[in-house]
């Protein structure tokens, strides 16, 4: 069934989108910070519900684990937990999450017509500064997409509290956006967790070095209620959480309409896979469709403008 949806965005909510030297920004360097897009209350709503969240609420389950799922569950200890799906298993996150105004900041920083979903996954990281699970390793998103045949993806991160880099903030490479990318490894399409810490380091080290450039960290320290936004080739990590509390997050990943799936083939002749290949509707030539709007809804499409101050948008 078709689903009317209609976007509205306020006169406040249009002053928070980017300016054009914002999106020119974004594009020489990789990343932006937004204004306050959700409000102290939204962001009380949001960690009440991760809460629940964490104690086992959920308005639905995958009809299948996908085979490389981030599930964190209570018998694995006070590590760094991620919770991928969170927008599709409960809607109390998704009712705060899937903000139209985030979509349309989303929008204009990759230039877009419109913007989907792509992936959520909820983080928490533990205040123990000397937990190994609590450093996140240098790498960029696309090369968990590579079956994505779009390179103007971008992942919103949006922390729960004040964020800096006491709490193990994430941290940005200066214009790693921009590089050409050498020594492609299949590994590099597993998640880091997976990865041999020291190639990351390597990699990111081989890369600024053929692009004569210079590793420029960038971290963000992003008030309640703001978000940073990174491309998905901009290469990001983060320290230990040093703080007394736990470093609490959710890293919203964003595709633009263009984006779809596609064959790509890894060194030993096996095909790139992402989480929502068994999951999500086929297209009529039976691949995974990207625009299935069970797992990843649309956030934002270009706007029109009514005259009276707000503009809307229906698909």
């Amino acid at each position: 069934m078709t689903t009317t949806r209609e976007f509205v965005l306020t006169d406040h909510e249009l002053a928070l989108l980017p300016t054009d030297e914002d999106v020119a920004f974004f594009a020489e360097h990789g990343w932006y910070l937004s204004g306050k897009l959700f409000s102290d209350d939204e962001v009380d709503e949001l960690a009440v519900a991760t809460e629940r969240y964490y104690a086992g609420e959920r308005d639905r389950a995958l009809p299948v684990r996908p085979p490389r799922l981030a599930c964190w569950t209570p018998e694995h200890g006070d590590v760094q937990r991620h919770n991928d799906y969170v927008h599709y298993e409960s809607d109390a996150i998704a009712s705060v999450l899937l903000k139209p105004l985030i979509g349309a900041v989303a929008a204009r920083l990759a230039r877009a017509a419109s913007i989907r979903v792509f992936q959520s996954t909820l983080i928490y990281k533990p205040p123990n500064p000397d937990e190994p699970s609590n450093i996140v390793p240098w790498h960029f998103d696309k090369h968990y997409w590579a079956s994505s045949t779009s390179d103007d993806m971008l992942t919103a991160f949006i922390p729960f509290h004040d964020c800096d880099e006491e709490q193990g903030t994430i941290v940005m490479v200066d214009g790693s956006n921009t590089w050409a990318e050498i020594g492609f490894e299949d590994s590099a399409n597993k998640h880091f967790a997976e990865r041999d810490r020291s190639r990351l380091e390597e990699m990111l080290a081989r890369n600024a070095a053929h692009n004569d450039a210079a590793v420029e960290r960038i971290p963000m320290v992003i008030p309640k209620g703001h978000m940073s936004f990174h491309h998905c080739r901009t290469y990001h990590g983060s320290g230990p959480n040093r703080s007394d509390r736990p470093r609490r997050a959710i890293s919203l990943h964003l595709q633009d309409g263009d984006n779809a799936y596609r064959e790509f083939a890894l060194s030993d002749g096996t095909l790139a896979t992402y989480n929502h290949d068994p999951l999500v509707r086929r297209t009529p030539e039976g691949t995974p469709d990207y625009a299935d709007p069970e797992y990843c809804p649309t956030l934002w499409h270009t706007p029109t403008t009514d005259g009276g101050g707000a503009t809307h948008v229906q698909i």
